[in-house]
This record gives C-alpha cells, sequence and structure tokens, in this order.
C-alpha cells in the first residue's frame, strides 16, 4: 500500500518557444484532468514559466523551474533567484540535474546553497543525483549517490526537508533509451531511503518522495512504479508531448 503521494514531473529542458509551451501546457491541463492519483509538475524554460503559469491556473499541473541560483539578487548576470521563481507562478525547482553537472559545473556544494535558497522561498526542491556509466561499470553507485547525498544535503536537519523531493537518475540511462531495470531502480532507492534514515531520521525516510528519472515512457513507468520505493519520475523527452506525457501521468 502506497502511503507517499506519487509525484510525474516533465523536465522541457531546453525545448518549446513561448507559444509551444502554452498550447503544451493547455493540451496537457486538459488531458490530465482526471488524474487524481498523483501530483504532476512540468519545468519550462525561465522564458515560458510566467505565461505557462496562467494557462495552468487551477488545475492540477504545477509549475516548477529547471534551476536557480541561491542569492536572491545582485549583479549575476544571467542568473535567477528563488523569489523571481516564486513570483512566476512556481511551486517546485530541479536542482543539480546531470545535465547541470556535466556541462555547466554544478558541484555537491552548489546544490546544497541552492537547496536552502528554495527551502527559504518556500518552494519544493527536486534534488537530482546519479552516477554515470563508468561509474556504475566500477562498481561505485552507492558511493557516489551516498558522497551526493551527504554533501547535497549538509546542514540540513530533519526539519528542513519536510518538502524535499530526490530523483535519482542514472546519467547513463538519460537521454539514451537505456532504462535501468525496475529491481535496479529499487535496489538504489531502497539505498538511499536507508542511507536518509541514517543521516536524519526514520520519518523522513519514509515520507521522502525519491522519483526515478531515465527514459521513462508510457511502456516502462507502471512496472517502475510498482517497486515500494519508487514514488514517482522526473521525465525528459517524453514529457515534451502532452499524449505521451498524460500516458505516463496515468501509470
Amino acid at each position: 500500500m502506497r502511503t507517499r503521494r506519487p509525484l510525474i514531473a516533465g523536465n522541457w529542458k531546453m525545448f518549446k518557444t513561448c507559444a509551444e509551451a502554452v498550447e503544451a501546457a493547455s493540451r496537457l491541463v486538459d488531458l490530465s484532468s482526471d488524474a487524481n492519483h498523483t501530483d504532476i509538475m512540468i519545468a519550462p524554460t525561465f522564458t515560458s514559466l510566467a505565461l505557462v503559469s496562467e494557462k495552468i491556473a487551477g488545475s492540477n499541473v504545477g509549475l516548477g523551474a529547471q534551476n536557480l541560483f541561491w542569492e536572491s539578487q545582485g549583479a549575476f548576470t544571467g542568473e535567477i533567484s528563488a523569489q523571481m521563481l516564486v513570483s512566476a507562478g512556481c511551486r517546485y525547482v530541479i536542482i543539480g540535474h546531470s545535465e547541470r553537472r556535466q556541462l555547466f559545473g554544478e558541484t555537491d556544494e552548489s546544490v546544497n546553497k541552492k537547496i536552502n535558497a528554495a527551502i527559504q522561498s518556500e518552494l519544493i526542491p527536486v534534488m537530482c543525483i546519479g552516477e554515470t556509466e563508468s561509474q556504475r561499470d566500477a562498481d561505485k553507485t552507492f558511493s557516489v549517490l551516498d558522497k551526493q547525498v551527504q554533501m547535497g544535503l549538509e546542514g540540513f536537519s530533519s526539519g528542513d526537508l519536510g518538502s524535499l523531493v530526490i530523483a535519482y537518475e542514472p546519467v547513463w540511462a538519460i537521454g539514451t533509451g537505456k532504462t535501468a531495470t525496475s529491481n535496479q531502480a529499487q535496489e538504489v532507492h531502497r539505498f538511499l531511503r536507508s542511507l536518509i534514515e541514517k543521516k536524519f531520521d526514520k520519518n523522513l525516510a519514509e515520507s521522502i518522495r525519491i522519483l526515478y528519472g531515465g527514459s521513462v515512457k508510457p511502456g516502462n513507468v507502471a512496472e517502475l512504479m510498482s517497486m515500494p520505493d519508487i514514488d514517482g519520475a522526473l521525465v525528459g523527452g517524453a514529457s515534451l508531448d502532452p499524449e505521451v506525457f498524460s500516458k505516463i501521468i496515468h501509470f
């Protein structure tokens, strides 16, 4: 019996103009209006946030951002603050996505600062962690994840992290068509839950939502969601098409 309410989140990455984002969001609202069994989030680009917020207002689709900066304001050209995201209508923010780590120098330390900024502004942080294919092949999956969790959540108490969502995204499964088997994903999710219990407490470990991300599709979402420690999905490419994403939402 699942006690944690699932979350199906769509990361639109660097896709969709403002008009395309509004059209897709509008269609998704219609397709998902009967999905009362799960929370839903979409994360468009910064330029589309306010427009999409207006389109999904009053629906069961929540708005998320793909990144933020840890300072509230200042001379940080090209960055965006938590308060700006809130003012655009966001409830969620993705932090530490593997593409941010690999391509833009995101570190566990910067992830930690960004989570703190999100919490201070009452945004729900979706902290992404995951190992590369070479790390998995070298049997370093658990040590890599341990470091990312320990450093990413350093300095927080369990009371700080009531809204935190963790997204496990094996880097080798993102955009590659490869997917961890349901048993592989469950093993990692169980490890992460035990890690949270050791670092914080049992209550947080049992309540925290841990999503799986990595080539989630309509054809594999049901099996993944049948696992006891998988509480939802962080969906990339398959979230761009409202018809396809709706099928994932209706797992």
